[in-house]
Parts: structure tokens; sequence; C-alpha cells
């Protein structure tokens, strides 16, 4: 059973890939290529959905070693060469923070891709104007799942951690990061938590998409 919140959030943070854009092929094409040029067996899709959740500089140095740094050029060349023509926002996505932004909510994001490309996107969809801070990663001391890009994206209020603070993902990672940083853990899926699932950092809230989303803030 999830919780009934009754106030509006002064600030939502949202994760990116696969919350506020459906990044997935892109993420998947990067990784096979650079899988591939490492004599690796590229991992299916579904793989990919399932072992991509920390940051390169945390996850890469465990998957190729000593080549990591050259690994991860790999991977953003092949990123930036594709991301902004197959860049797909979620559906609902500009419309909902349309709305939190005229509602004065605060909305920053924390994502485990670098920074760069992150604004980057932000700006292609025309969204970054809606954005108080965009943190990615290396943006911080420590990535997510740490706290460290949640407290630098409310660095510049003080005034924010007065009030109810929402922090939206797809996955784990972010519940976790969402608990381990002081604020409200809302899962943004299609598929509502399984039995088991989430066991350690639990949603408080669960959204099947952006407009149900949005549309359940407009009545608190």
């Amino acid at each position: 059973m999830f919780s009934r919140l009754r106030r509006k959030p002064s600030a939502v943070i949202f994760d990116w890939d696969n919350t506020l854009v459906d990044t997935w092929p892109i993420i998947h094409d990067a990784l096979s290529t650079t899988l591939t040029a490492f004599d690796k067996v590229p991992w299916t899709l579904a793989e990919t959905k399932v072992r991509v959740r920390r940051s390169m500089r945390d996850s890469f140095p465990e998957m190729f070693g000593g080549s990591w740094q050259d690994a991860s050029e790999v991977f953003y060349a092949r990123y930036e060469e594709i991301h902004a023509d197959r860049l797909e926002p979620a559906a609902g996505a500009g419309e909902m923070l349309s709305a939190l932004h005229d509602m004065a909510i605060y909305i920053g994001v924390v994502s485990n891709k670098r920074g760069d490309f992150l604004r980057v996107e932000a700006a292609h969809l025309g969204w970054h104007e809606y954005f108080g801070r965009i943190v990615g990663a290396n943006d911080a001391e420590r990535d997510k799942p740490a706290r460290d890009p949640v407290d630098l994206v409310l660095s510049g209020d003080a005034g924010l951690r007065d009030g109810e603070i929402w922090f939206v993902g797809d996955a784990d990672i972010d519940l976790e990061c969402a608990i381990g940083s002081d604020c409200v853990p809302v899962l943004m899926r299609r598929e509502a938590p399984g039995l088991g699932e989430f066991v350690d950092h639990p949603p408080t809230l669960h959204f099947p998409d952006c407009k149900a989303l949005f549309k359940y803030v407009g009545k608190l």
C-alpha cells in the first residue's frame, strides 16, 4: 500500500534516462559498440536494461579493468554520434515538466549520464528552461546513489529542504538515492513493483507515467 501525500512537493528531482526520455536503444547501441571493440560479448537489450545502473566511473573499471578509460572514450564517441537524432521524450514528459514549472515547483535532474550530454539533450528538447539544475556523472564528488548530486541540485536554494522533495526514477538505484538523500522515493514506470522487489528501498509512490504524476500533484 502506497502512502497518500497531502501537500505539494517544494521540489521534484528526476532521473533522466528512461524516466524523462527513452534512451535504452541509444545506450544499448553505444555499449554494444564498446563491448565489441574490446573483444567482449555484447549484451542483449534486455541485459542492458537490467545491468546498466551505476555511473561509468563506478561500473567501467569492473567491466574493462585498466582499459576502462579507453572504453569510456569509445562509448561516448558512439553515443555522441547518435544520441541527438534518436532521442525520444517519454510520453507526456514535456507536458508534465511544463505543468510542474507553472506550479512554481523547483525541478532538477540527477542522472548517472555525463552532465554535458544531459544538458545538450535538455536543450535539444527545449526543456532546459524548466530545470533549476541538471547534475550528471562526475559533476559531484560522488555519483548516484550517493547523495552528493542531490545536494548539488538543491544547493542554490537552502529553503527547498524546508519542504517535501521527491526523487522520481525508474530503477532501484533511484529509490536508494532518494532514501539516502532524505527525499520521497517515487517510482515511475508502467509496471508496479513486483512481489519482493525494492525490499531495501521501497517507493512511497508509484506512477505508471508522467501524466499520472502531474495529475496527482495537481490535486494536492
